[in-house]
């Protein structure tokens, strides 16, 4: 399966946007919103990626292998779920630490195309046979 690549940044910068949010208000909702739309990119339907394709009508140049962005997208659901659990559970510490990690690879990814998510598919991938 094949990815585009605007359409991964394009997703990177709704998020970003998104639990720069949920950082300022401590919108509970919101992240968890954000977990939806992470485990939907797992399973490669992004709502942030169908809306790029609605709204983007250049013709598509280049893809990817979509592997390494939906590994990203189960970490990024993950930090969101922990986050989650600190704002239920009122440890702050463990709510921000933990949406803030995940803004940070989102800004990685929307600012620089830098995906970090991928970059550990990659690694995890030449370090453990199995995972090949």
């Amino acid at each position: 399966m094949q990815a585009d690549p605007r359409a991964l940044r394009f997703g990177a910068s709704v998020t970003t946007v998104a639990l720069a949010i949920v950082l300022v208000t401590g919108g509970t909702w919101l992240l968890a919103l954000q977990a939806a739309v992470f485990a939907l990119g797992v399973f490669g339907a992004s709502p942030y990626g169908m809306i790029f394709k609605g709204i983007v009508k250049s013709p598509l140049r280049e893809t990817e292998d979509a592997t390494p962005p939906r590994f990203a997208q189960g970490v990024g659901l993950v930090f969101a779920l922990v986050g989650l659990v600190g704002y239920v559970t009122q440890t702050t510490p463990l709510a921000l630490g933990a949406t803030a990690a995940a803004l940070f690879a989102a800004f990685l990814n929307a600012a620089f195309g830098f995906c970090l998510g991928c970059e550990m598919y990659l690694i995890a991938r030449r370090l453990l046979p199995a995972a090949r």
